[in-house]
């Protein structure tokens, strides 16, 4: 695949340096240096210490990516939301994995999902990178960068808190503030390997979330994480005192709805490839739509 931009700086860098700028990693150079990749200014080869003028035309070229046999390929369909020709984002339902496991006998998670269907769209790159996920139970928005620049992009985005995602969750009782913050510290329960814990030593989280609807029975909510651990959502609203509706780990389960009520219906980040925001949403599924009308406009 190629990259390429127009140099719009006055002061003349070296080649790495000017790629960089454009979010060009170590380790993409790395690939463009020793593992088959290019590096040309105005169309010529060129080296990682040549120097870049104003207006020069930069490219990077990386070698296609090879996918890795070990994951296997699932044709069961898949919800996307948006696509070109740097991101995938798709609508998970409820009861698929992110990623694969080492213990099933079916390989059908996101990750095999979009291999197959790379495979039958004849994708130079056939990696499925996955940039976000989401449990097993929790519906909504995923982003499958498609190639490994697009990848070390998001991480970046993630890392710096820019990737902005907003979720919908049905709790228990009615929730003590119209907005509010919750702060506390989350780490693995040390009597589990799934589960976690609000406790001293944990890793810092903050969950922030407004009120949609309540009444003294549930509480429509809607959250920004401004942190990314594992059931942080489930974990903070459980600590608080008011766990998700369904959510067995945390809580208990539900004869209206088969899992924990939470849903990631809209996301937004930066495309330095379009060179624009992309933001997508993905509407409630069916069995959360009907535990909001049980529980809140019953």
């Amino acid at each position: 695949m190629e990259f390429t931009w127009i140099y719009d700086h006055q002061t003349s860098r070296k080649l790495r340096a000017a790629l960089k700028m454009y979010g060009v990693s170590s380790s993409l150079l790395k690939v463009a240096i020793y593992h088959g990749g290019k590096m040309k200014i105005n169309g010529e080869d060129k080296w990682a210490v040549d120097q870049v003028h104003y207006l020069d035309k930069i490219t990077l070229v990386l070698p296609p990516e090879v996918a890795n046999d070990n994951v296997d390929i699932s044709n069961a369909p898949i919800d996307i939301v948006y696509e070109d020709q740097d991101f995938l984002i798709m609508n998970k339902p409820a009861g698929v994995a992110t990623v694969p496991a080492h213990n099933v006998e079916v390989a059908d998670s996101l990750v095999n999902r979009v291999r197959g269907y790379y495979k039958k769209q004849n994708y130079e790159n056939q990696v499925t990178h996955v940039a976000t996920r989401l449990d097993r139970d929790t519906s909504g928005l995923v982003i499958f960068p498609k190639h490994r620049f697009a990848h070390a992009v998001l991480d970046t985005q993630l890392k710096k808190h820019l990737v902005k995602k907003n979720y919908l969750a049905l709790v228990h009782g009615n929730v003590p503030a119209q907005h509010g913050y919750i702060d506390a510290p989350i780490k693995r329960d040390p009597t589990s390997f799934v589960k976690r814990i609000v406790g001293k030593g944990g890793k810092a989280s903050v969950t922030e979330y407004w009120s949609e609807a309540s009444n003294s029975r549930a509480s429509l909510v809607k959250i920004r994480l401004h942190t990314g651990r594992t059931h942080q959502i489930r974990v903070h609203f459980a600590e608080i005192g008011f766990p998700l509706i369904g959510d067995r780990m945390y809580g208990e389960s539900s004869d209206i709805i088969s899992r924990q009520a939470l849903h990631c219906y809209w996301l937004s980040f930066y495309s330095p490839f379009q060179r624009k925001n992309i933001t997508v949403s993905a509407p409630l599924p069916n069995d959360f739509q009907d535990a909001v009308n049980y529980y809140i406009k019953g």
